[in-house]
């Protein structure tokens, strides 16, 4: 188990220039010793491969996971989700070589048992299912949104912790629920603006593809070596594409057989599923975002039918926006009963890359939540200016109060910049009138109310579209 703990050092971390695994008082001696190192001084970036996330873009993830609890409730799903820690061996067993020796976070806690940074959520989700697996109702239909880690080189479209949609229709064995599970997908692509022309889920099956590698002679202990040789097609230019076939065992005649198969668009037909699936995907309303491709294979291993992967049609960004597949070995793997999967995950990055290349992201991100103001006349009418202020949000209004006293047109300045639409002006004589005058911003237009009337008039002016 001893390269499991890291595919660069321990702990996941470069041994070279990096801090080791130390117990708690050699880690509070290092800490203390750097606190006097002059090269501290200088701020700290954040951990390579992850993100700050400033209002702007915390606004585009909050967006982003309202689009997808709106789709995943249209078709019935229900949110869960799993711890973010879980043992290396969950993952071990089915998730692949490379996602559990290269790609994931790994490190012993106090008792010396290896934990992982969770690296997908399949495994844990069929982990909670084999718990309760006779207290739940099926057939399941889940989905969730959340951190995931990955130790891979960041790049565009890619980084070692992103956020993910995973959905998963269990205790179905299907064409008809797989093709559910990408009419989900492709509903989201609707909700935010890509087209088909844009976006298109291609669909292949690994049943189809095992019986044809056996026809060319492969042995079945040697396919899932081929699977992940076909997966790394489009990642590698031919030369090295070959040597990789090759070096996993293939001769050169199946090399040119897989190379023949990989060209076979018609291929689907031979499959005793997927025209049942392409039909369903029809009858769904997503056909146009639906296409085949004997490319499409999935690295993880535990896939066994219907697989299927998300990609831009023309973005720069050459990397899938979501995959995902039928699994159905894989509740008795972790100790359950065998029970049918099919389910897919969507990563942030890659989504959020493509649709900001086509200006399909939320306008006005670094807009305040709360678009009314009530200003700060001078410092005797500022307690009345939060009592204003709490009127304002019993009535269901989000509103901040200017936090001192200052020149009218300083705080006009101040709302304009974080987007706020309305100030709300209550100075001395709407104290003792018992008024408000209420200023659109976004015309420059005042009006004055009584002060009963207030959030009625807000209200009203904030349904208006200046715009229009």
């Amino acid at each position: 188990m001893g390269p499991l703990l890291s595919p660069r050092g321990r702990c996941g971390l470069r041994q070279r220039g990096s801090l080791p695994l130390l117990s708690g008082l050699a880690l509070i001696n290092f800490i203390n010793n750097h606190r006097e190192d002059k090269s501290m001084k200088n701020i700290i970036q954040p951990v390579k491969g992850t993100r700050d996330f400033y209002p702007a873009e915390k606004a585009v993830i909050a967006w982003l996971w309202s689009t997808i609890r709106e789709v995943s409730e249209s078709f019935g799903y229900q949110e869960f989700d799993g711890p973010y820690l879980e043992s290396i061996d969950l993952y071990a067993a089915k998730s692949g070589e490379e996602l559990v020796k290269e790609q994931s976070f790994v490190f012993p806690d106090k008792n010396g048992n290896l934990i992982a940074l969770r690296p997908e959520l399949t495994p844990s989700l069929v982990r909670m299912i084999a718990q309760k697996q006779q207290q739940l109702f099926y057939p399941l239909r889940w989905w969730s949104f959340g951190p995931f880690w990955r130790y891979e080189s960041p790049q565009k479209g890619r980084g070692r912790e992103f956020f993910q949609w995973n959905a998963d229709l269990i205790g179905v064995d299907s064409p008809e629920a797989d093709a559910e599970l990408t009419a989900l997908l492709a509903s989201l692509f609707q909700k935010v603006g890509l087209g088909p022309d844009q976006v298109k889920v291609f669909v292949n099956n690994r049943r189809l593809m095992e019986n044809e590698l056996a026809e060319l002679g492969i042995p079945e202990d040697l396919q899932g070596s081929v699977f992940r040789v076909i997966d790394r097609r489009d990642k590698l230019s031919d030369s090295d594409w070959k040597g990789y076939a090759l070096k996993m065992g293939l001769s050169e005649s199946q090399f040119s057989g897989i190379q023949a198969l990989l060209s076979a668009d018609d291929l689907w037909k031979k499959s005793p599923e997927l025209p049942h699936f392409f039909e369903a995907a029809d009858a769904l309303g997503v056909a146009e975002y639906v296409a085949y491709s004997p490319r499409v294979i999935r690295g993880l291993d535990y896939y066994t039918g219907t697989v299927f992967e998300a990609q831009a049609i023309s973005s720069k960004v050459r990397r899938s926006i979501a995959g995902g597949g039928r699994y159905d070995n894989l509740l008795a793997d972790v100790g359950g009963q065998p029970l049918s999967g099919v389910g897919f995950a969507l990563g942030d990055m890659v989504l959020s890359v493509i649709l900001d290349e086509l200006d399909l992201l939320p306008l006005n991100r670094d807009a305040s939540p709360a678009q009314v103001m009530v200003t700060v006349f001078d410092e005797d009418s500022q307690l009345a200016a939060y009592q204003l202020s709490a009127e304002l949000r019993k009535a269901g209004i989000p509103v901040y109060t200017y936090p001192t006293p200052d020149k009218l047109g300083k705080q006009f300045k101040h709302a304009d910049r974080i987007g706020t639409r309305v100030a709300v002006i209550l100075g001395p004589d709407e104290i003792r009138e018992k008024k408000v005058a209420i200023k659109d911003l976004s015309t420059r237009e005042q009006f004055t109310f009584p002060r009963e009337d207030a959030p009625k008039a807000i209200l009203g002016l904030l349904e208006n579209d200046p715009s229009a």
